[in-house]
Parts: C-alpha cells; sequence; structure tokens
C-alpha cells in the first residue's frame, strides 16, 4: 500500500461521500452500531472494512513490505536491537520437533523442519519526561540498552510478540503499545521479530519465539541481559502475537509432559528439564482458530473490520507475486492445510492446559471471541488461574487500534497490571496470587458484570474438535478458500 501524500489523497477522497452516509447514519442512529460506538469507531470500523475488502487486491508481498516500514525511533520509549545467535547445539529443534510429531493425532499432519537462525529483536522501554518528537540518541545499542535499564525499577520482563495474521508487521511497528507496557510495569519488553509467512510457514514463528524465550532464562554469550528468572517473564501479544504466547506455552508444557530428554544442550548451557513455565501470558484478541470454525467469525461480524473467510473464487483471483501462491502450492499462508487443527498451529485445539501460568485474556465481541472463550473455559476447568474480560461490540484488537476509548483505556490498563502483578515481584521470586475471575464490560459505560469464566465455551470439546476437522476437510477439498489471512490492503 503506497502511503505517499498523493496516495493517500487517491485513496481517501473517493471514500469522502461515504465518510458522510457513515456520519449520517450514526447520528440519526440508523446505523445498527450507534448504541454501541462513538462516531469516531464508527467511521474508522468502516473505513478499514472497505479497505479490507477492495476489489482490487494488492499483492501480498507489497502488503508485508508496506507493514514492514520502519517508522523510525523517537518519543518516549528506549530501543536497543539486538540479535539473539543461533545456538551451535540442535537440541532446541529436536524438541520442537518431537513434541510436534506426538501432538500431531494420526500422523497425518504436513510440515518442514525450520532451519536453527539467529533471532532479531529489540528491547523496548520507557523513556520517561521526553516530548513526542524527540530523536533518538546517537548511541551503541549496548548504550541505548543501559539507558533503558536506567528507568527499569521492576524485574517485569515481557517477551511480546506482535499481530499481523502471521505475515504482515513486526516489532517496529509494535514499538508504541511495547513502550507503553514497558512504562505501566516499570519493566522491560523484548519484542521479537520472528519469521513470517508464506516465505517462512508454520513451524519458523514458533521455533524463533521458542529461541527467544530460551535466550532471556539462559542468555547467549555477549548477551546485554543478565539471565531473567521465568517467575519474572510474561508472555504477550495481540492477535497473531496472541497465537504464538499460546502455541509457545503449549509447547514448553507439552515438552515438560513428555520424558524422553532429562536435559537440554543451549549455548554451552546443560538445561535440565523440565523447563520452568513463565510468570503468566496476557493476550489482547488472541487468534488462536487459524481454521476459523467458531460460531462468533459470522454472528459477530456487524461489530468487526476483518474480513469474513475468502471463498475459492475469491482467491483465485488474488494477485500473484513472487511469494504467493508458493512453490509447491500451499493451501494456507501460515501452514499446510493437514495442520490446521494441530495444538501448536491452532491453540484451540489443544486439549490441556493443566500446569501453565495464570492468563490474561481481552477480546471484544469480536470474530475471534468463541475461540478465546474456548481456551479460557477449559483452562480454568483444569485450575488454570484465569482471567477473562470481554468488551461489549469493540472490534478486534480495539485497546491498540481506538486508544481513545475508555473501554481501550480500562483494557489496556488491566493488561499491564496483570504483568506487573504476576511477574513484578522480588527478582526471581513468584508474583501476587491471583483467582480467575471473568468480567464482561458494557459498552460506553465500561459498566462490570462478573460472568463465569468455566461457562464461557459456546461449544463443547468434542463440538470444537468436529467442527476444525469439517473446516480443515473443506479447505483440503477445496470447498472453502483462505481465512483469516489474505487482507486486500
Amino acid at each position: 500500500m503506497d502511503t505517499s501524500p498523493a496516495a493517500l489523497l487517491r485513496l481517501f477522497v473517493p471514500k469522502v461521500p461515504f465518510i458522510a452516509r457513515t456520519a449520517l447514519w450514526h447520528t440519526l442512529w440508523l446505523s445498527p452500531t450507534s448504541s454501541k460506538w462513538d462516531l469516531r469507531t464508527e467511521i474508522t470500523v468502516n473505513i478499514i472494512r472497505t479497505l479490507l475488502d477492495s476489489p482490487q487486491p494488492t499483492p501480498l508481498l507489497k502488503q508485508q513490505t508496506w507493514s514492514l516500514k520502519d517508522p523510525g525511533i523517537k518519543g518516549p520509549m528506549w530501543i536497543s536491537k539486538v540479535t539473539l545467535p543461533k545456538p551451535e547445539e540442535q537440541d532446541i529443534q529436536h524438541l520442537l520437533i518431537e513434541a510436534i510429531d506426538r501432538l500431531n493425532e494420526g500422523g497425518e499432519g504436513t510440515y518442514t523442519t525450520p532451519a536453527i537462525l539467529p533471532v532479531e529483536a529489540e528491547w523496548t522501554g520507557y523513556r520517561a519526561n521526553v516530548r513526542p518528537d524527540r530523536p533518538r540518541l546517537d548511541l551503541s545499542e549496548a548504550q541505548h540498552y543501559e539507558r533503558l535499564m536506567r528507568e527499569v525499577t521492576s524485574p517485569t520482563t515481557i517477551l511480546y510478540f506482535h499481530g499481523g495474521a502471521h505475515f504482515l508487521m513486526d516489532p517496529a511497528s509494535h514499538r508504541i503499545p511495547a513502550s507503553r507496557l514497558a512504562h505501566h510495569t516499570n519493566g522491560r519488553c523484548l519484542s521479537v521479530r520472528y519469521r513470517l509467512s508464506p516465505q517462512n510457514p508454520f513451524p519458523c514463528a514458533l521455533f524463533d519465539a521458542f529461541h527467544a524465550y530460551l535466550s532471556l532464562l539462559f542468555p547467549p554469550p555477549e548477551s546485554f541481559h543478565e539471565p531473567v528468572a521465568a517467575t519474572n517473564i510474561v508472555f504477550a501479544g495481540d492477535s497473531a502475537g496472541g497465537n504464538i504466547s499460546l502455541a509457545l506455552l503449549q509447547l514448553i508444557l507439552e515438552i515438560n509432559r513428555s520424558d524422553t530428554r532429562n536435559t537440554l544442550a543451549f549455548h554451552g548451557h546443560s538445561i535440565a528439564l523440565p523447563l520452568p513455565v513463565p510468570a503468566g501470558l496476557a493476550s489482547s484478541s488472541p487468534w488462536t482458530d487459524v481454521s476459523r470454525c467458531m460460531p462468533s467469525i459470522t454472528s459477530n461480524a456487524q461489530y468487526d473490520y476483518l474480513p469474513p473467510p475468502m471463498g475459492k473464487e475469491a482467491i483465485s483471483r488474488f494477485p500473484h507475486d513472487e511469494i504467493w501462491p508458493t512453490d509447491p502450492p500451499r493451501g494456507d499462508l501460515y501452514c499446510h492445510l493437514s495442520m490446521l487443527d494441530h495444538p501448536l498451529v491452532s491453540p484451540l485445539a489443544a486439549k490441556d492446559w493443566t500446569g501453565s501460568c495464570p492468563m490474561w485474556f481481552a477480546c471484544g465481541e469480536e470474530m475471534v471471541a468463541d475461540e478465546a472463550s474456548a481456551i479460557a473455559s477449559l483452562a480454568a476447568k483444569q485450575g488454570v488461574t484465569m482471567l477473562w474480560e470481554q468488551y461489549e461490540a469493540m472490534p478486534h484488537c480495539f485497546l491498540l487500534i481506538f486508544e481513545h476509548l475508555e473501554a481501550s483505556k480500562k483494557a489496556f490498563k488491566n493488561w499491564a497490571a496483570f504483568c506487573a502483578r504476576v511477574a513484578g515481584g522480588a527478582e526471581g521470586q513468584a508474583g501476587a496470587k491471583l483467582e480467575t475471575k471473568g468480567t464482561w464490560f458494557a459498552a460506553k459505560t465500561c459498566k462490570e458484570t462478573d460472568v463465569d469464566v468455566k461457562s464461557l465455551a459456546v461449544c463443547s470439546q468434542d463440538e470444537i474438535k468436529e467442527r476444525m476437522q469439517s473446516a480443515k476437510e473443506a479447505r483440503m477439498e477445496g470447498k472453502e478458500g483462505e481465512a483469516k489471512i489474505l487482507p486486500k490492503l
């Protein structure tokens, strides 16, 4: 997407009548969401919808390249760019593959073993008392990290995974929310530049996430940071980043359920198994079902801007470029179609969250709500501390996109508060003990109503399995097209 002034004028000027009509309908209470949204939200959501449903879709590589444009570093944030070196040992690759294969029911899932590569990331912190336009200081990356750590007063360390449907964006696009989380927790974030699809399909992103977690616990030589205790680490992410967070947690739980290994070699460290779980997991609008089989995909569409699943005919018209379709062809950007219902691809399919850390989810009344609530319900039934927050009529990732709303402010504040409570104890010690709690927040007023987390799921586990299997079969037979991905920017 071209973001030059001329291109933006060409894009938005034709939409002026549409914007005016939207404003009129909202003002006259003719819109179905007039009572739920303010005018700014109504216009923004409808503009995003028109962009994602353009009759002339932009080729995938162009979308990806646009999303990776670095906006620069300025204002109240410290950024220290790092590269986590690849270990000489291959144990992390073996552990990942063994876990994938154990969870691969029937052995029918197809994937390619990922290469062990260095992982880029950004340490992110809050830079106090500077103007929003204050430029970044001319320092080395090590010096930036040292300055960042001067302002950190809590051991809370957030391992952050950005959203973007697995094929868009990177840590640069999420510097503002990462720095805000660092600010509100008095801690720091390590934001991971995981490998993107379709060039790097599952399990590449998950592998990079695993690599990053181990690098926090057991720093490679010449790392800026000292070892970070698992009791001070929170996995966090939005949308696809929530998927990666949950898949990483499920990977650790699966490794710990196995007794095939006693140790893991990593950068010269001999790490005793089982692996420590983090202090917590906190996700905004987690996308946990790549098959998109749950009822809210259609029932909550009026409150969301995400495109509906694309049909086979629409996929056939999607412009080809250097990265799509893949060679050999693959039916989904993120994975082979046979893996759609694998627990490390779609955490909705995970059967066991026993032994998990406390989790916090914030969702709107959005298209991915049912899949998130199903995980929250199952985890709570299995003894996991689960904090669930759902905000009436709010769209996907509302707390990042609609920052002016009271719902967004409350959700972001609660997000940071959870991270600080579970991971902000004395270094290496457990944080505050929490209890499972579910809350529904009314539109506009944010009036709170308690909900039973264990009763959130709209489908039983057997029904979810059947839905995912049917969705996978339909995709493999060519009856249905892509899932959340391929927005037509």
